[in-house]
């Protein structure tokens, strides 16, 4: 699959992606388990409860990871810069990680700027795909 082969390392972010996804999910039902809570209930907002920053920590990968997909569709299919592609894709899947680890440590500061780099990594992704029809 040569058309493939330069996006090797978006490739790779896409499924570790996944994986942390699923890590995520996994964290935010064994932690409700524990903790007794009932599924379907809301979970109290309190970023002192680690159950509610583990249900945060999906919920905000949830809300980013459908436009990481269609950028890297977009930018893998436009043929775009794969250099530019597979720095900004992992640009953003390491902010993530790092965003769901300061979350989870409730560490607010670094989450917060954990929190734009990942943008800066779906923007950069955009872009590049973008350029690519330019």
């Amino acid at each position: 699959m040569e058309l493939f082969e330069p996006y090797k390392i978006t490739i790779l972010v896409s499924g570790l992606t996944g994986l942390m996804m699923l890590i995520q999910i996994l964290i935010a039902d064994v932690v409700a388990i524990k903790e007794a809570h009932t599924p379907g209930y809301p979970v109290k907002p309190d970023h002192n409860s680690f159950l509610f920053r583990a249900v945060r920590v999906h919920a905000n990968t949830n809300e980013s990871i459908a436009a990481f997909v269609l950028f890297a569709f977009f930018g893998v299919f436009s043929a775009s810069s794969a250099l530019y592609l597979n720095v900004f894709s992992a640009i953003y899947f390491v902010s993530r990680l790092a965003h769901m680890c300061f979350y989870y440590g409730n560490f607010k500061l670094a989450r917060s700027i954990s929190f734009p780099l990942s943008l800066i990594g779906l923007i950069g992704m955009f872009i590049t795909g973008l350029i690519a029809w330019i």
